[in-house]
């Protein structure tokens, strides 16, 4: 028989700005985001409602200042409320949001901004500094120099980030521009650049979508409780791992952290009831290493926090650690490319009869792809011809279906 032709009646394009939406219609009153200190309280959260009547001010705004479809938007900015918003409100303007690593260098960050051919650039205080030296590079290159909106801030030469959602330009009748195509970039992150100069990796509305989704359920973040994600991986790192837009589809709450330390995160689990967070091996061993006065107990009566972990296999002592404070550990791997990890350890139930030592090795595999990746093909290099790997070889790359939208070599 022929296939479905496609139409309005049966077809809408895939994009993680449905997830804000549903999120502020089907738990309006929930909290979306707060910030926290890491020693106290934070800041009062925001709920979903919110949140999206902020982003649809936040997008108009941006059409205001004459920021239109597939433009690019920078932000130069750590793990704030602000960022949160972001991703979300300038791909609602119909752009594409750069989220730029915040320990880059006035240097390499002119240089992306200059590639990106940003049009706005959004900027944390704290980093305006090193901002400005950046701005001054594009400018005496003969390049845009981006308009400037600063993050947190009364007064100042550059727009306000508050002032813009302010701003009568703000109105919440704004018409959404939804992509008329998944396919349509809705950011470009860029690589590490540990082999080279840094590369753009162009992310579809479709690819976020199912990459967020993916993550969700690799993750667990399902469920009850509601999802309590403690921001510990940066957002600029593929856009969180695309959690920025998957915790709005769990309607769940994100908790900004500023300074990742031992003490920092044991009071957010403690103070928020965290549920859920990632990062580095590094992060791991803050945490397993955490001394007796920075450590607080966890909240009784709930699941582990589950810790998403990425780059190398964390060490089994640090494991074994990590699960005696409550913390549930799941090791993944992946690239910009592939919009973060994107394989992982998929535990198995009889593994928890294990030794320790054997439990604590299991867990430090990974491989198994997860539902946005179509198959992982490992393969060993330095062949004549490549050979598919054997399931105890080392592999040096993969092959995946479909996942970044493009490459813009720098």
């Amino acid at each position: 028989m022929d296939g479905t032709v496609l139409c309005a009646a049966n077809h809408v394009p895939l994009t993680p700005i449905s997830f804000l939406q549903r999120a502020a219609l089907v738990y309006p009153d929930r909290p979306a985001i707060v910030a926290s200190s890491g020693s106290g309280p934070g800041s009062s959260p925001r709920t979903w409602r919110e949140t999206w009547a902020r982003c649809i001010r936040l997008a108009a705004a941006l059409a205001g200042l004459g920021v239109s479809r597939h433009d690019v938007v920078a932000v130069f900015a750590q793990n704030i409320p602000a960022m949160c918003e972001l991703h979300f409100g300038i791909p609602m303007a119909g752009a594409v949001i750069c989220a730029l690593n915040s320990r880059l260098d006035a240097a390499m960050a002119s240089v992306l901004l200059q590639h990106s051919d940003a049009k706005v650039i959004f900027v944390d205080l704290v980093l305006l500094k090193v901002a400005e030296e950046a701005l001054s590079l594009v400018g005496k290159a003969g390049a845009r120099r981006p308009h400037v909106v600063l993050i947190f801030v009364q007064a100042c030469h550059h727009d306000e980030y508050e002032d813009l959602i302010g701003s009568g330009g703000g109105a919440p009748d704004l018409r959404i521009q939804w992509p008329g195509d998944e396919n349509e970039p809705i950011a470009l992150n860029y690589t590490s650049g540990t082999t080279s100069r840094p590369k753009g990796v162009v992310y579809s509305h479709r690819g976020a979508y199912l990459n967020s989704i993916a993550t969700v359920l690799m993750t667990g973040m399902v469920g009850t409780p509601p999802v309590v994600h403690l921001w510990t991986v940066p957002m600029f790192h593929c856009n969180g791992w695309c959690l920025v837009w998957g915790v709005a589809a769990t309607c769940g709450t994100n908790v900004c952290l500023r300074k990742v330390t031992a003490a920092a995160i044991f009071d957010c689990v403690a103070r928020h009831g965290v549920t859920h967070m990632g990062g580095a091996p590094t992060v791991l061993s803050m945490i397993a290493d955490a001394a007796a006065e920075d450590r607080r107990p966890l909240p009784g009566g709930r699941p582990p926090v589950t810790v998403k972990a990425g780059r190398a296999p964390p060490p089994p002592r640090v494991l074994l650690r990590m699960e005696a404070l409550g913390f549930h550990v799941i090791h993944g791997y992946g690239m910009t490319e592939t919009y973060g990890p994107a394989t992982a350890c998929a535990w198995k139930p009889e593994w928890d009869a294990l030794p320790p030592e054997q439990r604590a090795s299991v867990r430090a595999r990974q491989g198994l792809h997860h539902l946005g990746l179509q198959e992982v093909d490992v393969r060993v290099l330095g062949f004549k011809i490549e050979k598919n790997s054997e399931p105890t070889e080392l592999g040096e790359f993969w092959k995946f279906e479909k996942i970044r939208t493009g490459i813009q070599v720098n």
